[in-house]
C-alpha cells in the first residue's frame, strides 16, 4: 500500500537550465538581424537566469518590498528608500550585464539587440527591478539633447559598476537615472502639469516647485522631469546630489501601495526650490523627453514578452511532470492544445520586441518610420495579452499556480502594468493613428507586410482588411484599438512567416488572423501539431 505521506506526483524545481540555448524562439527572433547564438554574454546571462541562485532571489525582494525612511534618528531630512539584499544583487547583476546603458557608448555590432536579448532573459528572473535598469537606459537619447550634460552623465550612466553611494555623479563609479511626468491633475496629459520651474542662472539653471504623482525609482540619482518653465512645458535634469555634495532638494512623500511590482519603490514626491538644468529648449519638454518615452516603450514590449515566456515554461514544465487521469497532463490533448496555443503567443511577442529591437541598432530612415509606428503597435498588443496569457499559463498548474512560493503569482500581478506603463492602451491606440498620418509610418508597415506577400492568403487577407479600415482614417478614433490590434497581429505574422518553422506560423495566422480560433487559449484548430509546437518551446 503506498505511503499517504509521501510525496508524488510534483513537478521538480526547475532549475540548473539556460534561458538562452533553451529559447528556439528568442534564437529565431535574433537570427535574422544578427549572429548571436554563441554570444558569451547572452550565454551567461542565460545560465544565471536558470539557476537556483537566481530564483531564491526573486521571491525575498518581493515578499520585503523597500521600505521609505524621510528622517534620521535626529531629526534630519533624508528622503532616502531601503531595500532588501536581494533586491540590491538583482540590481548589480543586471548593471553588470550592461542592461541600463551599455549599447548607447559600446561599439560591438548590433548592441541594442543584444541589450534587448539580455534584458528579456534577466527580466524572467524578477521584473520589478527592470524599472530603474530600463529608464537608465531610456534616459541617454533624451540626454544627447544637450551636449554638456550628456558629457557630464551618460559614461557613469553606461557603467557596468552598481554604485549605491549618494555622492554627486563625478565621484561615482556608477549612477542610475529615473523620471518624474506624471501629475495629480493629469496622468498621461502631461501638458496639463502644473510643476513650475524659475530660471536662476544663465547656465540652465532652474528652481523647480511642484508635486509628482508618480515618480519612478526615487532612490536613483538622477531624473529626467517635466516642468512648466517661462515659455512653457520644458524638460529639466534633476540630480539627487549637487556637485557641491549636498542634497538637492527632493522630498518622498509616500511610496505607492501596488497591485504588482513591489521589489521596485514608485513615489510620490515635492519639490521646493530644487535644482533642475534644462534639457533642451524651454516648450519643448515632450518633444524633448519622447525619446526616453519610446526606449521605455521598448522596455515595455520586452517586459511583457518576458512574463509570457516564463509563464510559457513554468506551465510546460508542470505539465510534462504531473499525473492525472492515468497519464501525464502534457499528453492530453486539451492541455496540448492550451500549451500550443500559449507557446505560439509567446514566440510571437518575442519575434516582434527583437525586430524592434534590431531597428534601433539602424540608421536607416526607413528603420526609423518602422519605429515611430510599430513601438505603439507592439506596445498596444504585446502588453495587452500578457494578463491573459499568464493568466492561462497559472490555471495549468492549478492550485499549485496559485501559491505564492509557484512564482506565477508574482508573475500574474505583474502582467497589467507594461500595459498602463507609458502610455494605456487608448494613449497608444491614438499613438498610432498620429503615426498613421505620416506617409513613412504606413509605408514601413506595408514594407513589412511586402516582404510576405503571397507566402499565406489568409496573412494577405488580413492585410487587406487593414488597408480598408485605413480608407477612413480621419474618424478612426472609435475603432483605434480594433485598427491597432489588427496591424500588430499581421506584424507578427508577417514575422512568424518568414522566420518560424511553418508549424508555428501557420497556427499563428490560422487563429489570429483567419478566425480559426475560439478565442481563449486552447482553442487552435484540431490538426495542429501541437506536440511538435510544445517540444519547440521548452528545448
Amino acid at each position: 500500500m503506498a505511503d499517504p505521506f509521501a510525496v508524488t506526483n510534483q513537478a521538480p524545481p526547475l532549475r540548473g537550465v539556460n534561458f538562452f540555448t533553451q529559447d528556439a524562439a528568442l534564437g529565431d527572433a535574433l537570427r535574422p538581424y544578427a549572429d548571436l547564438a554563441d554570444d558569451p554574454g547572452l550565454r551567461r546571462i542565460g545560465e544565471l537566469a536558470g539557476s537556483e541562485e537566481a530564483r531564491a532571489q526573486a521571491l525575498p525582494a518581493n515578499q520585503n518590498p523597500p521600505v521609505l525612511r524621510t528622517h534620521d534618528r535626529y531629526g534630519n531630512r533624508i528622503d532616502e528608500v531601503e531595500f532588501h539584499p536581494s533586491w540590491h544583487w538583482l540590481m548589480e547583476q543586471a548593471v553588470g550585464f550592461g542592461l541600463q546603458a551599455a549599447p548607447w557608448t559600446s561599439d560591438r555590432p548590433s548592441p541594442h539587440l543584444t541589450r534587448a536579448a539580455g534584458f528579456y532573459l534577466w527580466s524572467q528572473v524578477e521584473p520589478g527591478h527592470g524599472c530603474p535598469i530600463s529608464m537608465t537606459y531610456a534616459a541617454v537619447p533624451a540626454l544627447r539633447a544637450d551636449e554638456r550634460l550628456a558629457k557630464e552623465w551618460v559614461p557613469q550612466l553606461a557603467s557596468t559598476e552598481y554604485d549605491v553611494r549618494r555622492l554627486p555623479v563625478a565621484a561615482k563609479s556608477g549612477v542610475l537615472a529615473g523620471m518624474g511626468m506624471t501629475e495629480k491633475q493629469g496622468g498621461s496629459d502631461v501638458r496639463a502639469n502644473l510643476t513650475t520651474a524659475t530660471p536662476v542662472g544663465d547656465d540652465g539653471e532652474y528652481q523647480l516647485n511642484g508635486h509628482k504623482w508618480f515618480c519612478s525609482a526615487p532612490q536613483v540619482d538622477v531624473f529626467l522631469v517635466l516642468a512648466q518653465a517661462p515659455d512653457g512645458l520644458s524638460c529639466f535634469v534633476v540630480p539627487r546630489v549637487l556637485a557641491d555634495g549636498n542634497r538637492n532638494p527632493f522630498a518622498l512623500q509616500r511610496l505607492k501601495d501596488k497591485l504588482g511590482n513591489r521589489s521596485n519603490a514608485s513615489s510620490e514626491v515635492e519639490f521646493h526650490g530644487t535644482i533642475g538644468y534644462r534639457l533642451g529648449d524651454e516648450g519643448a519638454g515632450v518633444r524633448t523627453i519622447i525619446e526616453m518615452v519610446a526606449a521605455t516603450r521598448l522596455d515595455c514590449v520586452l517586459g511583457s514578452s518576458a512574463l509570457q515566456r516564463k509563464a510559457l515554461v513554468e506551465a510546460i514544465w508542470h505539465t510534462q511532470h504531473r499525473s492525472a487521469f492515468g497519464g501525464l497532463l502534457a499528453d492530453k490533448p486539451a492541455m496540448q492544445n492550451v500549451l500550443a496555443d500559449l507557446a505560439i503567443e509567446s514566440e510571437a511577442a518575442t519575434a516582434l520586441a527583437m525586430r524592434l529591437a534590431a531597428a534601433v541598432d539602424s540608421s536607416d530612415p526607413k528603420e526609423a518610420a518602422f519605429r515611430r509606428i510599430a513601438l505603439p503597435l507592439a506596445k498596444f498588443w504585446v502588453c495587452k495579452r500578457t494578463p491573459f496569457m499568464v493568466a492561462e499559463a497559472l490555471e495549468c498548474l492549478g492550485g499549485n499556480g496559485y501559491v505564492e512560493e509557484s512564482g506565477l503569482p508574482l508573475l500574474y500581478r505583474e502582467s497589467p502594468l507594461n500595459s498602463i506603463w507609458e502610455g494605456s492602451g487608448n494613449v497608444n491606440a491614438l499613438d498610432v493613428l498620429r503615426a498613421l498620418r505620416r506617409p513613412e509610418s504606413l509605408e514601413a508597415w506595408l514594407g513589412e507586410m511586402a516582404a510576405v506577400q503571397g507566402a499565406d492568403a489568409r496573412l494577405d487577407a488580413a492585410v487587406n482588411d487593414v488597408l480598408q479600415a485605413l480608407a477612413d482614417i480621419e474618424n478612426a478614433e472609435a475603432g483605434a484599438r480594433r485598427l491597432a490590434a489588427q496591424m500588430a497581429l499581421c506584424l507578427q505574422g508577417s514575422l512568424l512567416v518568414r522566420h518560424s518553422t511553418p508549424a508555428v506560423a501557420d497556427a499563428f495566422v490560422a487563429s489570429r488572423l483567419a478566425n480559426d480560433w475560439g478565442g481563449v487559449f486552447g482553442t487552435l484548430p484540431r490538426t495542429t501539431p501541437f506536440d511538435q509546437i510544445v517540444r519547440r518551446a521548452i528545448g
